[in-house]
C-alpha cells in the first residue's frame, strides 16, 4: 500500500548507502498511522517470539542479552516507521520539531525521539523487574521452567512493544492535527 507520509530528500549518501534516499518523517494521515501501527504490532509479536525462543536456551544470561538486543532493535524500528527517530525529528522545521517534543513529553514516553541505548533498555527492563526475576527463577525448574521463562519473556517484550507502538500512535495523531492541543495542554 502506498504511503502518503511526508518525506524529505537527502542529498548525498544515506546510512543505507543509497544516494538521495527519501526518509519518512511523519505519517500524513490517520490511515497511514493505522497501517504503520498494524505493521509495528506484527513486528512486536515477531520480536517477542524471538525473545521467547532465546529464553528456552538453558544457558544463563542468554535470555537477558537477547531481551536487551531485541528491545533495542524493535524500539528503533518502531520509531523509524513513525518518523520519530532523533535524526528524523531533526529534519523537521523548528516549530514542528518543538511540537513533536511537546507531544512526546505529553505522552510521557522515554523512548520516542531519543537514541535507544543499552542503558535505556536496561532501565526499561528494570521496570519489569518482578517478571524478569520470576523468569530467572523459573529456569531452574526442569522442562516446565523453560516454558514459563519463554512465556514470561514473550509477555514482557510484547507488552513493552505494544505500549511503545501506542505511544507513537498518540504522538503521530497529535502531529496530524496540530490544532488539537489536548496532548500538549500542559505546555
Amino acid at each position: 500500500m502506498a504511503s502518503t507520509a511526508v518525506t524529505v530528500r537527502r542529498a548525498g549518501r544515506s546510512k543505507e548507502g543509497a544516494t538521495g534516499a527519501a526518509a519518512t518523517l511523519v505519517p500524513a494521515s490517520t490511515r497511514d498511522i493505522f497501517e504503520i501501527a498494524k505493521e509495528c504490532r506484527k513486528l512486536v509479536t515477531r520480536r517477542a517470539l524471538i525473545a521467547a525462543g532465546a529464553a528456552v536456551v538453558p544457558l544463563p544470561g542468554v535470555d537477558i542479552a537477547a531481551d536487551i538486543s531485541v528491545l533495542m532493535r524493535m524500539i528503533e524500528q518502531v520509531n523509524q516507521r513513525f518518523g520519530l527517530t532523533p535524526a528524523q525529528i531533526e529534519q523537521l522545521a523548528p516549530q514542528r520539531k518543538l511540537f513533536v517534543y511537546k507531544a512526546v513529553m505529553g505522552v510521557g514516553s522515554a523512548l520516542i525521539g531519543r537514541m535507544v541505548t543499552r542503558t535505556l533498555v536496561i532501565q526499561l527492563l528494570k521496570t519489569m523487574g518482578m517478571r524478569l526475576s520470576a523468569k530467572q527463577a523459573a529456569r531452574y525448574v526442569p522442562f516446565a521452567g523453560q516454558a514459563i521463562a519463554a512465556s514470561v519473556s514473550f509477555a514482557a517484550i510484547k507488552r513493552l512493544g505494544d505500549r511503545h507502538v501506542e505511544d507513537c500512535v498518540r504522538v503521530a495523531e497529535a502531529l496530524i492535527d496540530p490544532s488539537d492541543e489536548s496532548i500538549v495542554a500542559s505546555y
